[in-house]
């Protein structure tokens, strides 16, 4: 059994997730929110009343007990939606998570009101949102499967070729499979459950057996194909 290929979604996003795009371009709908690295854009007994578009940096979002080993669910790059629930929040939800800016950031801050008026108004701007939750969903579906395995080099190996499918960069002409992704090893701990020295350790591992490479600080180079066939072989159980 050989490890799962997961599929990229870039095609179908490009050309149907909700961005910045099909908002009013004249700013009307909300306003610009910008946010030092480290400040938390949301706590968990905020009221979930407010969605945002980032326009430049990268946002986690995480579990509600940061005190404890958080866990990431979603890292936002620019020109996503985020801070959705359920529509029928927007008058009593709390968030019960928070979000917390990675570097710099800045933000298209909507009330969730105005923005569901919107909708009503617009129609491609509502099957875009459809099409991005639909994406949301089947990510969703792929980290419960990364999290399923107990092992740290299959938790950890899937989840980098997860990243490398959905967010990375083809690396230049002569590396291969080699895809280059924007991820650092405390990120990848939020992402996968596990501590940050477990990370540090199992990454120098797969460095080791040259599925991976750290380029320079935040970069890491995933050779899809060695590491695909690594994980096949732990699953055969021919990891020596």
């Amino acid at each position: 059994m050989d490890a799962p290929k997961f599929p990229h979604h870039r095609d179908c996003e490009a050309l149907t997730g909700i961005t910045l795009d099909h908002l009013p371009r004249d700013g009307s709908l909300g306003r610009v929110r910008r946010f030092v690295k480290g400040a938390y854009l949301w706590h968990p007994d905020d009221a979930a009343d407010r969605i945002y578009f980032l326009r430049t940096g990268r946002v986690v979002v995480m579990t509600a007990k940061p005190d404890e080993r958080p866990v990431a669910l979603r890292t936002i790059e620019p020109d996503q939606l985020f801070g959705e629930l359920c529509l029928c929040t927007v008058r009593t939800g709390i968030r019960g998570t928070t979000a917390c800016a990675l570097v710099a950031s800045e933000a298209f801050e909507i009330k969730l009101s105005n923005f569901l008026g919107y909708l009503h108004q617009n129609r491609a701007a509502l099957d875009a949102l459809m099409f991005t939750l639909c994406m949301r969903l089947t990510d969703a579906e792929h980290r419960i499967e990364v999290m399923a395995h107990r092992g740290a080099e299959q938790r950890l190996g899937r989840l980098l070729l997860r990243l490398a499918t959905s967010r990375g960069r083809q690396a230049r002409a002569g590396r291969g499979d080699a895809i280059t992704v924007s991820v650092s090893h405390n990120e990848l701990a939020q992402l996968t459950g596990m501590s940050r020295p477990h990370v540090t350790v199992t990454m120098g591992r797969l460095r080791r057996r040259g599925n991976v490479q750290y380029e320079h600080a935040g970069l890491v180079r995933v050779d899809v194909a060695s590491l695909t066939e690594y994980l096949g072989r732990i699953v055969r159980g021919e990891r020596a």
